[in-house]
């Protein structure tokens, strides 16, 4: 149990192993179903006799995952969630190679962003929008951490996730044929009127600053949500959840004046 609190704990640890912990029968039906490797389950005896959880642990079990039963209060010991959930797991994680990653489609770069709900929930948005892949750059929060892990609701799992430097992911992406954008408060190309049907990278940066001139002179173009009201800007997660959306449309030819309903 030591060893999954300090995985939990500590981002040099969780990637010097490959391995993370993932909290909850969501997040643990999500990496199930994607095959990913377990290390093992983890299950709250006093628990386990709930029908979901004993079928999440038989599911396991039938792949060879190694299923243990802990006492009480143990799980709270080693869980991140302030409302411990009554399974977790140990599983290995893939990041991908950006040199690996395919110039097609729209791909999203995480620029120092730290919060690891906004970095989950661009994640879980990315995923729902066909991204075709996130890459973090900079001092970026883990993408493996719980709580991103937590507000990806299992699509971490489901689309490549790489780690690197933005000079390297752009010049990646740009000798693959894509264009590149920044995104910026004010005065960049509306993002209505940025054609997304060809490969494209946008540039997410900084929740509070936003992206550092260096960082928009590598990008070849910047990229701007038009505003109504009165606020200053929008958070990383909705600027970035705006910009897939828009290019899943464009991509799929659904009419940008009254797009269909998401709910």
């Amino acid at each position: 149990m030591r060893r999954l609190r300090r995985l939990v704990q500590k981002r040099a640890l969780r990637w010097s192993e490959g391995v993370c912990v993932i909290e909850g029968p969501d997040l643990v039906e999500a990496a199930l179903d994607s095959g990913v490797e377990f290390e093992a389950l983890y299950v709250d005896e006093g628990e386990s006799h709930r029908p979901e959880l004993a079928a999440l642990s038989a599911r396991a079990a039938a792949r060879g995952v190694r299923v243990f039963s802990l006492g009480p209060g143990v799980l709270e010991k080693v869980a991140d969630a302030q409302t411990p959930q009554p399974v977790l797991a140990a599983v290995r994680f893939i990041v991908a190679d950006i040199a690996s990653l395919a110039s097609a489609g729209l791909v999203l770069i995480l620029h120092e962003i730290r919060d690891p709900g906004n970095a989950g929930t661009i994640i879980r948005s990315a995923d729902a929008a066909g991204v075709g892949a996130v890459v973090f750059t900079g001092q970026s929060v883990d993408p493996f951490n719980p709580k991103t892990l937590r507000a990806t609701a299992g699509s971490a799992f489901h689309l490549p996730i790489a780690v690197g430097s933005l000079a390297e992911a752009l010049d990646h992406f740009v000798a693959g044929g894509s264009r590149t954008f920044a995104t910026v408060v004010h005065g960049g190309t509306s993002l209505r009127e940025v054609d997304f049907t060809g490969p494209t990278v946008v540039v997410i940066g900084n929740e509070a600053s936003g992206l550092d001139a260096n960082a928009i002179a590598l990008c070849q173009g910047t990229l701007t949500i038009p505003m109504a009201g009165r606020s200053e800007s929008l958070n990383a997660a909705v600027a970035a959840s705006l910009i897939a959306f828009e290019a899943m449309w464009q991509r799929e030819d659904i009419p940008t004046a009254s797009p269909p309903p998401s709910l």
